[in-house]
């Protein structure tokens, strides 16, 4: 039998839990509320949903969001001074520039101008480092809503194969890095799959735990994994059916369902937290800036 990990009935747990501390730690003492800052370029469908979703998260937390929407032909110089206003602003406790970016601008140096106390993405290579070495810092949100939603489920993760596959800096290396960690929420064995993998069913049939983000509908099937094992979907891929555009992950849900002991469906399982997670950053910048004041 497999269970299915429920994302949005987490996050809606998460999202009371959320409100009861800002209410104590903020209303109740009349600290400024929290200020999240989204960079959004250009008009793709995905990322406006995707930016809509957060500030939607926002606004029923009772956070401020503010949204600098600029056009995909603006330049590199253009986008690094309006992360500079960002850095600069006071009032805004973190900020997040929504990937992907325009072809013609060079991503790292956009991360790297963030200043890292604000980067609530967890992106910058100073918040990316002190992730590696166990510090505390600004965790990756979807990496971190992978973590809790395995805790929330009560999925030990000590001593377990853990197989990730894929390895972008916004899921794979993250998580990988994570579940190794020396703590409580690691010390996985973990191994590092991708593209050039060569037989990948040689790792994922021994693996306990896997962890996809490649971007291929239905890539993982049911005779890849053994039984048991629990399946983390990251993916999220618009695959039209009949005359309709649907949702479909990573994982061929069909033929895993009854296999694995676990599976985040999508949507409904990864998605839901990384949006709560990177409201959780938020009020940590915020707790940081105050600090400064």
């Amino acid at each position: 039998m497999t269970q299915l990990l429920n994302g949005n009935r987490l996050a809606i747990e998460i999202k009371k839990e959320i409100s009861k501390e800002i209410d104590k730690n903020i209303r109740n003492k009349k600290n400024r509320i929290p200020h999240l800052g989204i960079i959004l370029l250009g008009n793709n469908s995905s990322s406006i949903t995707y930016v809509n979703s957060k500030i939607k998260e926002c606004k029923n937390l009772g956070i401020r969001s503010t949204l600098v929407h600029l056009t995909v032909e603006i330049s590199e110089l253009e986008l690094l001074k309006e992360i500079q206003k960002m850095n600069e602003n006071s009032l805004i406790d973190g900020f997040i520039i929504q990937l992907p970016i325009p072809k013609h601008i060079n991503t790292d140096n956009i991360i790297l101008a963030i200043n890292p106390k604000k980067d609530v993405d967890g992106f910058h290579p100073e918040n990316f480092g002190k992730m590696s070495l166990n510090m505390k810092t600004f965790l990756p949100a979807t990496a971190l809503g992978i973590l809790v939603l395995l805790e929330r489920y009560k999925i030990k993760i000590s001593g377990k194969n853990t197989v990730v596959i894929g390895r972008s800096r916004i899921v794979g290396l993250p998580i990988s890095i994570l579940m190794s960690r020396k703590n409580y929420l690691g010390n996985s064995t973990v191994t590092l799959t991708h593209s050039y993998t060569k037989n990948i069913e040689n790792y994922t049939k021994n693996a306990d735990i896997i962890i996809i983000s490649v971007g291929i509908p239905g890539f993982l099937t049911g005779k890849m994994i053994k039984k048991g094992s629990i399946i983390i979907d990251v993916g999220i891929n618009k695959v039209k059916n009949k005359k309709k555009i649907i949702l479909k992950g990573d994982v061929d849900f069909n033929s895993v369902y009854g296999k694995a002991s676990y599976l985040t469906p999508v949507p409904g399982g990864v998605g839901p937290m990384t949006r709560i997670m990177l409201i959780k950053n938020i009020l940590i910048a915020a707790a940081l800036n105050n600090k400064k004041k």
